[in-house]
């Protein structure tokens, strides 16, 4: 069995010998390790397929048969006032750009940061300071048993690294800047971030992962890391080309009384699967997971979720709201787990969809399992067109039929929208809800 994978699987075998061959002896053994292990672990199971219950609905054997090559180290294409012209690339904040996982200082700017905070590629702090790398990267999200993690971690080259010390709050956004594109040939990026937040600290980062050109895999991992008392909110926003496939995971670990939110919004892309967890390992945490999903055309998105109540008097609040046009596809699958001896848990639990065409499909699965009898916990699922009756209340005030419809597509978005508290990311999303629906402008012209 091993060897037919291997087999199946020999362009990224080679890919990784050839990476290997580059980086051992310049980077510290125990990355080294790190990487053989993961791709041992990755030519063991394969790429996850529709009979895993955790990819039920999600088929991603396009990525399966297709061979992409890595991501060579190179300049940007683009230059700043390009990229700033490109909706949500440009969030006026500080931010880390890189192409194809590759940093860009040039195009970068973290000048408006406070001296102790720490804001850099990783590439960079594997030579200053791998021993805190070694102490984080790779310690909190589930990579022997997600394959695809597996293969970020083997692929490591670059990303992003957010330190915040105990007690400093920091008030600049940090803004995330992930470019992909291929031009020849197809290629695979995995970028990777980790954000440390210390003791009584807070910050604010926004990733955006913006598809640029050409047939690419973003396949990215984030890993978050909130110490006691630590405040962190975090909003991940993904727009790829039609020809882009983006996986990625954000996995969050808290430490007692600390708070972590994440937002995630997809846009476009042909196959998208968004993987978002929260530990709760210290009492007294709270964590919100928010999402929107608009899709159309025949694209693909999965958003799966996990919520981990270990400890007790922990609070969680999770929604997701999704539009789906066309024949389009979406999934949601939300797992709430209370560890034996979580007592006190209050946890609840939302997915509500849109469907604008009877030719899109939704599934969706929300799931408590519950090892505690002293809880507080609630989930539920809605799926459903256009209220018929709204519609012919707007209509009746003289208001046509394209924009009442875009008027309540846009009241069913903006609740996800208002939830946002970075101020220019929500501008930028409005924006694009305008021009999305079919009469976005006389919205506009009213909000």
């Amino acid at each position: 069995m091993i060897e037919a994978l291997k087999e199946q699987h020999k362009s990224y075998i080679s890919s990784f010998s050839a990476l290997q061959s580059v980086v051992e002896g310049q980077e510290p053994g125990w990355l080294t390790r790190l990487r053989k292990a993961a791709m041992l672990r990755f030519q063991e199971k394969g790429f996850p397929t529709t009979k895993d219950e955790e990819w039920k609905y999600t088929d991603i054997s396009p990525i399966k048969k297709s061979e992409f090559d890595l991501a060579p180290s190179a300049d940007s294409p683009l230059s700043r006032d390009e990229i700033d012209a490109i909706p949500f690339a440009n969030l006026k904040s500080t931010r880390l750009v890189f192409w194809n996982t590759h940093f860009q200082p040039e195009l970068s700017d973290t000048s408006a940061l406070p001296g102790q905070v720490r804001v850099t590629d990783l590439k960079d702090l594997l030579v200053s300071d791998p021993d805190f790398l070694e102490t984080h990267l790779n310690r909190y999200v589930r990579w022997e048993d997600q394959v695809l993690n597996c293969l970020n971690i083997a692929f490591l080259q670059d990303g992003a690294v957010i330190h915040v010390p105990r007690g400093v709050a920091v008030e600049e956004p940090i803004h995330l800047l992930f470019l992909t594109g291929a031009e020849d040939i197809p290629l695979m990026a995995h970028p990777r971030v980790l954000i440390v937040a210390e003791e009584n600290s807070q910050i604010t980062v926004a990733e955006s992962h913006i598809g640029i050109s050409g047939r690419y895999w973003s396949n990215g991992v984030t890993e978050i890391v909130a110490a006691e008392n630590a405040v962190v909110d975090h909003y991940k926003l993904q727009r790829e080309n039609d020809d882009g496939y983006h996986t990625a995971t954000v996995q969050a670990y808290q430490d007692r009384a600390s708070s972590v939110t994440t937002h995630t919004v997809s846009l476009t892309g042909a196959i998208i699967r968004n993987e978002t967890n929260a530990a709760l390992d210290g009492e007294g945490c709270w964590s919100e997971l928010n999402g929107l999903f608009l899709v159309s055309q025949d694209h693909h998105v999965d958003n799966f979720t996990q919520l981990d109540h270990l400890k007790p008097n922990c609070s969680s609040r999770e929604h997701y709201k999704g539009i789906l046009d066309d024949n389009s596809q979406g999934v949601f699958r939300g797992r709430i787990i209370v560890a034996r001896g979580a007592q006190k848990t209050d946890s609840k639990q939302t997915n509500n969809n849109l469907l604008l065409s009877d030719d899109a499909i939704i599934n969706t699965k929300p799931q408590l399992e519950i090892y505690a009898d002293d809880v507080k916990c609630t989930h539920g699922a809605t799926i459903g067109q256009i209220d018929r009756d709204a519609i012919f209340y707007l209509r009746s005030r003289g208001i046509d039929k394209k924009a009442a419809c875009s008027i309540l597509i846009y009241a069913f978005a903006s609740e996800m929208v208002r939830r946002i508290k970075l101020e220019e990311l929500a501008r930028q999303l409005d924006n694009y809800l305008f021009e999305w629906l079919p009469r976005g402008e006389i919205i506009r012209d009213s909000v």
